[in-house]
């Protein structure tokens, strides 16, 4: 009966590894599209390479993600935008802020959470990410509000 309830936990831990893999998976995807929204609003040229450069960080989560889903898997993920990016730049910035420094402390979770080495380090690479995405998204917001 032990050795069932092992499996039956091992196979708990997965499941949630795979919802949290996809609520990771979604989030990136739908900050791929809000960046680029984004990068198009921004008022100068300095502003709008960073948010490219910032898009290209979430695109490389992207794929990091999508890689373990599909090794845990064998299966392509089905990514949808789970949240709609604002129309206008400010609010656009103030989503963007809250958006990353929520997803700072989900990546952590995971990463603690996580068994595999791989699946940690590729967490706590996106949380560092995260937390420097969003300070520039503060600082650009803060400018702006002036």
């Amino acid at each position: 009966m032990y050795g069932h309830d092992m499996y039956e936990g091992d196979w708990n831990r997965q499941q949630d590894m795979l919802i949290q893999l996809e609520k990771a998976i979604n989030g990136e995807y739908s900050a791929i599209q809000c960046y680029e929204k984004l990068a198009a609003l921004a008022p100068d040229e300095k502003q709008r390479k960073q948010i490219i450069e910032i898009r290209e960080d979430e695109i490389k989560h992207f794929q990091a993600f999508t890689r373990i889903y599909n090794s845990l898997t064998g299966m392509q993920p089905q990514p949808k935008v789970t949240e709609p990016c604002p129309d206008s730049y400010a609010a656009g910035l103030e989503f963007a802020v809250q958006d990353e420094q929520e997803t700072v402390d989900f990546y952590l979770d995971v990463a603690d959470g996580a068994a595999d080495r791989t699946i940690r380090k590729a967490f706590r690479r996106a949380a560092a990410d995260e937390q420097n995405h969003a300070v520039w998204f503060l600082f650009y917001l803060v400018k702006l509000k002036g």
